[in-house]
């Protein structure tokens, strides 16, 4: 088996990817738009300006997800929704912690377990999809 993926299935690949994550991240927006005292019950409190921070991230989302899509913008929407998505980590991890009861989201750790490890994932996602990186398919090296 080669040790990359053909160029026309890892850009196919890629693409999907970057579809399924913008969708993602514009329904986050959205959610940090209309439901903002929700997400503050999960801020943590060195957060300062949280409301405002709340507002600001899901703008944040929401243009991050269409300059994932935008061919000029691609590379720096994934290294800013992968920085994204490592920054509001603390917020996953005191929604688990305190098991704070959010409408329509689990408090069991059967949510919060898979949750909380499938961070990492998010932060590859975001540089793959957006061709920052190749890890783990490497592009063959021309010589």
């Amino acid at each position: 088996m080669s040790s990359h993926l053909e160029p026309a299935r890892a850009a196919t690949a890629r693409a999907v990817m970057r579809w399924i994550l913008a969708a993602f991240y514009v329904a986050a927006g959205i959610a940090h738009l209309r439901a903002p005292d929700q997400l503050l019950a999960i801020t943590p409190s060195w957060v300062p300006f949280a409301p405002q921070v709340i507002f600001i991230t899901g703008c944040c989302e929401l243009a991050g997800a269409v300059a994932l899509v935008t061919r000029p913008l691609r590379f720096w929407a994934g290294i800013a929704l992968a920085a994204y998505a490592i920054c509001v980590w603390p917020a996953n991890f005191k929604h688990a912690f305190e098991g704070i009861d959010l409408p329509h989201i689990s408090s069991s750790w059967l949510y919060h377990g898979p949750r909380l490890a499938f961070q990492p994932v998010l932060v590859w996602w975001a540089l793959y999809a957006a061709e920052v990186i190749d890890w783990p398919w490497r592009r063959p090296r021309s010589e």
